[in-house]
């Protein structure tokens, strides 16, 4: 990532791209945003900023708004590491945090005009996850932990609690002693997503794993300089998230489910699992912490067999027909739904 290793460095020129730029970020922090947030922004200005400097583009009166407009086709077009172009979330978050920068400094008399006060942001996709587990699936990944080594106790406990409650890798990860209340059965989700506190419940299998884990390998490896993380490495040091995401992905792959996926995996799962199982759809908001609720209404979606069932079971054009005529209404019925579906993506991308 651009500008990230070099963070703490100081511009010579207090009226360079960099200069600014690092102004942003400090208030940024001074507003109490979230360290990858910054981290992430930051990344995001030195990534334009360099697009800038190959174009011999300076100064920040050079950035005009063909300028800016001109760094939109640029995202457009960009391969990533892996190869692939940039998704539409990326596009938007690299612009996104170029507009914000912008209105910063003209916020702060530092610029006389806005550029990106017009520049319009790539439509959001509203995509679906791409797979969920069934019951069976998902237990089948759990299983894979190698029980006989500390690490495989360790994974089948973090698996198990990925799975319990639908947190976010960083968010178990983060998850100290302290946050876990056995007694009543929840966790203590602190500074998640939007530096926001939350209690998720925990079941009790997750429990009795994690128990097993602190009580049978975690002394193991623990030292006195090691954070009250509840899960560390073999070192003692708390977890590496990319170490966390490779693991559980090996962990899917070795179940031999044709799935892919890794800790968000269980996330989606989880929740899926809970809307078909009759949950509350504010209940699943609340426990997965989005601020809104649209974002959790993805999984109303990601269950439409589910309401397929429903819809069979209850319509009364199901109640009403035929013996002989069940097999064409099934048929008819898997069409119209396909059809709707399909309806419901063109009203999308319109």
């Amino acid at each position: 990532m651009p500008y990230v290793e070099r963070e703490h460095e100081t511009p010579s020129d207090p009226r360079s791209l960099e200069a600014y730029a690092l102004a942003y970020k400090e208030q940024l922090e001074a507003r109490h945003y979230a360290t990858q947030s910054v981290q992430y922004k930051y990344a995001s200005l030195g990534w334009f900023i360099e697009w800038c400097h190959e174009r011999g583009i300076d100064r920040i009166e050079q950035i005009t708004r063909p300028v800016l407009q001109r760094y939109q086709r640029h995202l457009y077009h960009a391969i990533s590491r892996s190869g692939k172009p940039l998704s539409v979330a990326s596009q938007r978050n690299r612009l996104s945090a170029v507009r914000t920068w912008f209105k910063f400094l003209m916020r702060e008399n530092l610029i006389l005009y806005n550029p990106a006060s017009e520049l319009e942001l790539p439509k959001p996709e509203k995509r679906l996850p791409k797979h969920t587990l069934t019951v069976e699936e998902a237990e089948l990944v759990l299983t894979q932990p190698d029980l006989d080594t500390d690490a495989g106790v360790r994974d089948r406990a973090i698996l198990e609690t990925l799975y319990s409650t639908g947190i976010r890798r960083q968010e178990v990860i983060n998850l100290t002693k302290p946050d876990i209340n056995a007694g009543a059965g929840v966790i203590a989700v602190r500074q998640g997503k939007g530096k926001k506190d939350r209690f998720v419940p925990i079941g009790e299998r997750a429990l009795l794993w994690i128990e097993k884990y602190l009580d049978d390998v975690r002394p193991q490896h623990a030292l006195p300089s090691s954070p009250d993380n509840v899960f560390l490495d073999e070192t003692g040091k708390e977890l590496d998230p990319h170490k966390v995401s490779r693991a559980v992905k090996k962990y899917v792959k070795q179940a031999r489910i044709d799935k892919v996926g890794s800790c968000h995996l269980f996330r989606h799962t989880m929740a899926t699992l809970m809307l078909e199982n009759g949950a509350d759809i504010r209940f699943i908001q609340q426990i997965l912490g989005h601020a809104m609720l649209s974002t959790t209404e993805i999984y109303t979606h990601v269950a439409i067999h589910k309401l397929k069932e429903i819809h069979s079971a209850t319509h009364p054009a199901r109640l009403n027909r035929t013996e002989g005529q069940s097999g064409e209404g099934e048929a008819t019925a898997e069409a119209l739904f396909e059809a709707l579906d399909a309806e419901a993506q063109d009203d999308e991308e319109e």
